[in-house]
């Protein structure tokens, strides 16, 4: 198609009038026949040993070869010759209609991607390098962005349509995705696709782009090993899941974890763990199991740490009460934009479990059940960093106390809008630095002193 589009580009260099009736616009509409021939000849004859293949990547390579058939049979009938090219990228464009995910296939297929957004059929941006960009990429209508969410949720037992009009989902490469349809959608059925890593980053390439210290990776280290409880805090698109799997690397082999989540996208590495998965109601309205029951029958399948994907409401209750009964080193995330706003957070979340707790006895469940915040931030110029590593010391009074161990402290913006900073010590060690000792790790002596620098 690139000679086609080519040749259009100098129709246009070339026109004075507003006439775009030309050569070159029929031949594109004589491609778009083409493909629609196309498409419709495979549909309708689809040899049954491509249709029964299981393997995806065979199944593409029947396919192409297919395709690449009916294209030389059908090209005569409307009278349009393609080039090498052309020929390769409609028969790319018709393999992601068929079995990938559609226009947005080469943006989940780039790996610098972070995050594809379909805002309706139209309008696709996605994330590169913590920017965001408008996409040239378009769907046909509102029907094609349906057949894609379609193929997204079909496989995993989700359903969408306008009794349940939106849903969490993940694709088979574990990526994460929230899609929302009309009524609710007003621009079309909207797609969220938070990409998953091929590569499941570790703790120096935190280090390597600067999210944290080496100083920093050595003390979550520590606390992950000496079984410190840890909730992830952070806003929308921040990195907590990628910093989550990151310190879930740090349990010893040995230990049996078990995972509870909304959608699975978890990546961890040791033998022996047990993964679960929330389910939502069937089409009778009936079936669905909560968070909240899935982290109670964690309860009884002798874990040794129970990490929970997300708390977003009631489920935090037995998460503390997880926490505060033999749990130890038990992890979760949550969204609020600093330490102490995730401490309100909790408290919030726990009264949504519906339990009449008085809010003294919450901040107790709390101080007693975490030992420490993890607070990631996605600064304004696209970087993503751990802005606070905070201590929860305990009660005073009415007040949960907590102490910053480790903090960004940012010193101005460079002139291409880059935020400029350090992140430092406070110079306090935490009342918890004995467990290290208990469990045999030799900290630095002067890692809890103010001697990192600037980047």
């Amino acid at each position: 198609m690139g000679g086609l589009l080519s040749r259009l580009n100098e129709e246009k260099k070339t026109e004075k009038s507003g006439i775009i009736e030309s050569a070159t616009t029929r031949e594109i509409s004589g491609f778009e026949r083409l493909k629609e021939r196309v498409h419709t000849k495979l549909i309708d004859d689809m040899p049954p040993a491509i249709m029964a293949e299981p393997n995806i990547d065979k199944k593409r390579n029947m396919l192409r070869e297919r395709i690449g058939a009916v294209i030389a049979e059908e090209s005569p009938k409307v009278n349009i010759t393609l080039t090498q090219r052309e020929s390769e990228s409609l028969t790319n464009t018709l393999l992601d209609d068929m079995v990938g995910f559609g226009p947005i296939q080469p943006l989940l297929d780039e790996e610098d991607i972070s995050e594809v957004m379909v805002n309706g059929p139209f309008q696709i941006y996605y994330e590169k390098k913590g920017k965001l960009i408008l996409s040239d990429i378009k769907f046909k209508d509102n029907d094609h962005v349906m057949r894609i969410i379609e193929r997204i949720v079909a496989p995993i037992g989700r359903r969408i349509d306008e009794s349940v009009p939106y849903v969490d989902a993940r694709l088979p490469d574990g990526s994460r995705v929230n899609a929302i349809i009309p009524p609710l959608a007003l621009n079309g059925p909207t797609i969220t696709i938070r990409k998953f890593k091929k590569e499941a980053l570790g703790i120096q390439d935190l280090v390597k782009f600067g999210t944290l210290t080496q100083e920093m990776a050595s003390f979550i280290e520590a606390c992950i090993k000496v079984r410190l409880n840890i909730v992830v805090s952070g806003g929308t698109g921040s990195g907590k899941t990628t910093t989550l799997n990151i310190l879930s690397s740090f349990i010893p082999e040995d230990e049996r974890i078990i995972t509870c989540e909304d959608a699975a996208e978890l990546q961890l590495r040791q033998p022996h763990v047990v993964r679960l998965e929330t389910r939502p109601a069937n089409i009778e309205g009936k079936g669905a199991v909560s968070m909240r029951e899935l982290i109670k029958n964690t309860l009884r399948m002798r874990p040794e740490r129970v990490i929970v994907g997300e708390c977003r409401g009631g489920e935090a209750l037995d998460m503390l009460q997880a926490m505060n009964t033999g749990h130890d080193g038990s992890l979760t995330t949550g969204h609020a934009n600093t330490p102490r706003d995730m401490l309100a957070r909790l408290e919030t979340m726990v009264l949504m479990a519906g339990m009449d707790l008085p809010v003294r006895a919450i901040r107790e469940q709390i101080s007693s059940a975490v030992h420490m915040i993890v607070q990631q931030s996605r600064l304004k110029d696209g970087s993503r960093k751990v802005t606070y590593l905070t201590e929860i010391q305990g009660m005073e009074g009415d007040k949960v106390v907590t102490q910053d161990i480790f903090r960004f402290e940012q010193t101005g913006v460079d002139e291409k809008g880059k935020i400029q900073g350090r992140l430092k010590p406070t110079g306090i060690r935490p009342k918890f630095a004995s467990k290290f000792q208990e469990f045999g790790i030799n900290l630095p002596p002067n890692i809890f002193t103010d001697t990192a620098k600037g980047w």
